[in-house]
């Protein structure tokens, strides 16, 4: 089944290959035999409801400073393609939400994965709260008496913005750290988001798992691991990656929120676990597969258009 396959991402010229799920997945949808198609979310246009975008044809090799042959520019409109892979990184902004609304207009005519409604209604840190019992003692507010009041049932607290990306923002908070004010001051100026107080997790030194899902089914696993005297175990805020097994805990977490994604067709999912706790549901553009790759060898990007594949296989 040769497929046409548009990619909805960042400029393609300014990827880091060495880590870039994105990438990864391209190459591995080139070598099943599909043509790629890549273009960025503001080139996207909805003309007399039909959804076009600007962008170029591409071909894919793991050559650094050369890894993307690029044809010439082109409008094309969305329904050309069988699949498109809403890859862009976050912030969730509305410029992030007005793209969801873009690819409904032609899905699953087009199969867009992950499903655009369903990443619009399935924020990262709130969708978590959808599952009781698998996430550390949470609060979501911009009320700072709430705010302090959960400080004092729980002590030790981690705040972060609610639609952060890649541990930006993230800061532990002591029982008696007289900065929550100041650092809640901070926040407000940076937008109107509320955020989010957890119980601190002493684990956290010993890794962040990214655990990686297909259709509801786990993958694989890597340990982010944060640096010394930090908490933040993000790859891009310099955290390390090992190897690491699924424990019968991991696999509980999985079991339990499973059946949800698939129902709600997100294909490709990337959740964080602390220790025994849940503390993310990533569907916007998860990472941590080429990592997964290189400790295993298990293909996150092969088995996703696998199973691309095998659902437009079931609906023809």
């Amino acid at each position: 089944m040769a497929l046409k396959v548009a990619v909805q991402m960042d400029p393609i010229e300014g990827i880091n290959i060495e880590g870039d799920t994105t990438f990864l997945m391209m190459e591995a949808a080139q070598a099943r035999g599909h043509a790629l198609f890549v273009y960025t979310p503001d080139t996207l246009a909805m003309d007399e409801g039909r959804v076009f975008a600007r962008g170029r044809d591409v071909t894919v090799q793991r050559v650094a400073g050369d890894h993307a042959k690029l044809g010439p520019w082109r409008r094309a409109e969305l329904t050309e393609f069988g699949v498109v892979l809403l890859r862009q990184d976050p912030p969730f902004d509305m410029h992030y939400i007005d793209t969801t609304f873009f690819l409904e207009a032609v899905h699953p005519k087009v199969l867009v994965v992950n499903d655009p409604r369903e990443v619009r209604n399935a924020p990262e840190k709130l969708f978590v709260t959808r599952f009781p019992g698998l996430q550390p003692p949470t609060l979501i507010s911009w009320d700072k008496e709430a705010i302090y009041d959960f400080r004092a049932r729980h002590g030790d607290c981690v705040v972060k913005p609610l639609n952060g990306r890649g541990g930006s923002g993230v800061a532990r908070l002591l029982a008696d750290d007289p900065n929550l004010d100041a650092l809640l001051e901070l926040h407000a100026e940076i937008g109107r988001e509320p955020v989010i107080v957890q119980k601190f997790l002493p684990s956290v030194t010993k890794g962040d798992k990214r655990i990686l899902l297909i259709d509801g089914e786990p993958v694989g696993a890597i340990n982010r691991v944060p640096q010394k005297g930090q908490i933040r175990s993000n790859l891009a805020v310099g955290g390390k990656a090992e190897p690491v097994e699924l424990s019968a805990r991991d696999k509980e977490i999985c079991a339990t929120i499973g059946p949800e994604l698939k129902s709600r067709g997100l294909i490709f999912v990337g959740i964080d676990v602390i220790g025994d706790f849940l503390t993310e549901i990533n569907v916007t553009s998860p990472t941590g597969a080429v990592a997964l790759k290189r400790f295993t060898g298990v293909d996150a990007g092969d088995l996703l258009f696998e199973r691309i594949e095998s659902r437009l296989a079931d609906a023809r």
